[in-house]
């Protein structure tokens, strides 16, 4: 006998898309903080954070009909919050740099880093994150802080994987040395 888990009906959901209008302020209220923090760590603007996740929000209550529960609210409201971010990336024109049309780095910045040396504070790091270029700020929030492996996140910036692995590589070197100034 084989088991399988599948995402069960959330009530609240079910509410909702039967037009219930205090169902909407509740998942609202439910999701909220978490798709606003993951909308600023793309973005780093409060405000364009803001917008994105209210047009998270209207899109996700516009197709809400469309959830089937193949996965958690959550999770897909979570993938809206992060395209709509993406989105307002590209609108600022984000330069992406490709691992095939340039060198890995250069040479000469080339320092060795012992990371287990490196005694980090977390507002240090969440400034130095901040302080990081769109492009690597972006892909490195999505590898490590939401999770998405290298071949999910190029499809969703619509990159070369190389190129996704490469500002990885370049946003983790900036952050340490940004966070070696920081301390």
């Amino acid at each position: 006998m084989e088991l399988t888990l599948s995402p069960h009906q959330d009530e609240l959901i079910e509410r909702c898309k039967s037009g219930e209008a205090s169902g909407y302020k509740e998942l609202y209220q439910r999701y909220a903080k978490a798709m606003f923090n993951t909308c600023l760590r793309i973005v780093n603007n409060i405000a364009e954070a803001e917008d994105v996740l209210q047009d998270s929000f209207t899109e996700a209550f516009k197709n809400l009909h469309a959830f089937e529960y193949r996965t958690s609210f959550g999770g897909w409201l979570k993938q809206i919050c992060i395209h709509r971010s993406i989105n307002q990336l590209k609108k600022r024109k984000v330069q992406w740099v490709d691992i095939e049309t340039t060198d890995l780095y250069d040479r000469a910045e080339e320092s060795v880093v012992d990371e287990e040396e490196i005694q980090l504070k977390v507002e240090a790091v969440k400034k130095s994150i901040m302080a990081l270029p769109d492009g690597y700020r972006t892909v490195l929030t999505l590898y490590l802080l939401e999770g998405y492996d290298h071949e999910e996140i190029a499809e969703i910036l619509n990159l070369a994987t190389s190129t996704t692995r490469t500002q990885y590589m370049r946003a983790k070197q900036k952050l340490l040395k940004l966070l070696r100034e920081e301390i």
